[in-house]
């Protein structure tokens, strides 16, 4: 599948993605993307986080891919069993691990357990060995769980523009190579 033929739905973690965040900049880069806007992104309320992901999905007209960080993955795999007719691949990249209370701000610890049902879509999981939000062992259970490849970013913290990411080219290869699969 080309991101030409689907609706690229950007599904920011807490606090939104910046404008030099890797997610805005694919944003303006993919004619055929739309950020799933929340109305509080500062308290983020689980199950608003959730019904506005399903909105979007449901309004979507072609299949949908979603590209997911931070805890906009926590949305998409509580909403998995609603959205799963009309998505037809997820890119997860560094769900933090929010129940772990050394980790997760307590206003975010709402969003767990996270659900560890085999994802109804193909997906892959990024994940960074350094990521202060989430251990690598937790991304590997993950997907254990959830049935996804997991793509080892090495030492990339949290995979955002405090990490210094930027523009992330390699994680513009490897969403290429899972829309080749789909």
């Amino acid at each position: 599948m080309k991101a030409a033929d689907a609706d690229v739905l950007i599904v920011p973690g807490w606090q939104n993605s910046g404008p030099d965040h890797w997610q805005s900049r694919w944003m303006e880069k993919m004619s055929t993307s739309r950020r799933v806007e929340q109305d509080d992104w500062d308290e983020p309320v689980l199950a608003d986080w959730v019904d506005r992901l399903v909105e979007e999905v449901e309004a979507s007209t072609r299949p949908v891919v979603l590209v997911a960080h931070s805890l906009g993955v926590a949305v998409v795999v509580h909403a998995a069993p609603r959205i799963a007719r009309k998505v037809h691949g997820a890119f997860l990249v560094c769900c933090p691990d929010v129940e772990d209370p050394a980790r997760i701000p307590i206003k975010l610890r709402h969003f767990g357990p996270l659900p560890l049902d085999p994802l109804p879509f193909h997906a892959w999981q990024v994940a960074s060995r350094t990521d202060p939000y989430c251990s690598f062992e937790r991304a590997e259970l993950f997907s254990r769980h959830w049935g996804t490849k997991l793509l080892d970013a090495g030492d990339a913290k949290h995979l955002n523009t405090e990490s210094g990411q930027g523009p992330w080219p390699e994680g513009v290869l490897a969403f290429a190579h899972l829309m080749k699969e789909l």
